[in-house]
């Protein structure tokens, strides 16, 4: 399956573009991951172009099996094309149960602040309920650390209603926050 998908631009923020990653992303991939914040967060460290090409590997082997759909998220510069990825959304889609996944994102630091993860999020969402509706698919779980504030912010204004905490497991140090958006809940 090869997904692109758009989300139109803002008066504040240029149109984004969600794509599979691929083997061009690498570089802008280590780059992204030397930003200490996203490190805090990101379960798989990134640190040299080997660890981007392992990470890449479970990109792909996720949108084979249908389990793990990882998407780079790249601004569009009308004047001179795609940029390179200013984010990641993925949604998983592991295990026995079809009315669920889960839901992921992250922003690379020269992105923050200009709406780049709730509106790849929100089109993320859309096109999953879309996509899935026949496969029975009614919700969707976004999961984060309690202490991460801007993931919180995220997923509330993408219509993520909080359920509540989830204790500390590992690989997770911390307790989490479980968000949860249903089909039929507008954002």
């Amino acid at each position: 399956m090869t997904v692109t998908l758009r989300v139109d631009a803002t008066p504040s923020a240029a149109a984004l573009f969600l794509r599979p990653w691929n083997d061009d992303d690498l570089e802008a991939l280590v780059e992204a991951y030397r930003d200490p914040t996203l490190r805090r967060w990101a379960g798989i460290p990134v640190t040299n172009l080997e660890d981007s090409v392992g990470w890449l590997k479970v990109q792909r082997h996720g949108w084979e099996t249908g389990e793990r759909l990882s998407f780079a998220v790249c601004e569009d510069r009308s004047d001179a094309g795609e940029g390179g990825p200013a984010g990641n959304v993925v949604l998983k889609r592991s295990g026995p149960r079809r009315d669920s996944a889960e839901v992921g994102y992250w922003t690379a630091a020269h992105a923050r602040g200009r709406g780049v993860a709730p509106r790849a999020l929100e089109v993320l969402t859309d096109w999953a309920f879309d996509e899935f509706a026949a496969d029975g698919l009614v919700r969707l779980d976004l999961i984060h650390q309690v202490d991460n504030l801007a993931s919180c912010r995220v997923a509330e204004k993408v219509g993520y209603g909080f359920d509540r905490i989830l204790p500390a497991q590992p690989p997770y140090p911390r307790d989490g926050h479980l968000h949860v958006r249903r089909a039929d809940t507008p954002a």
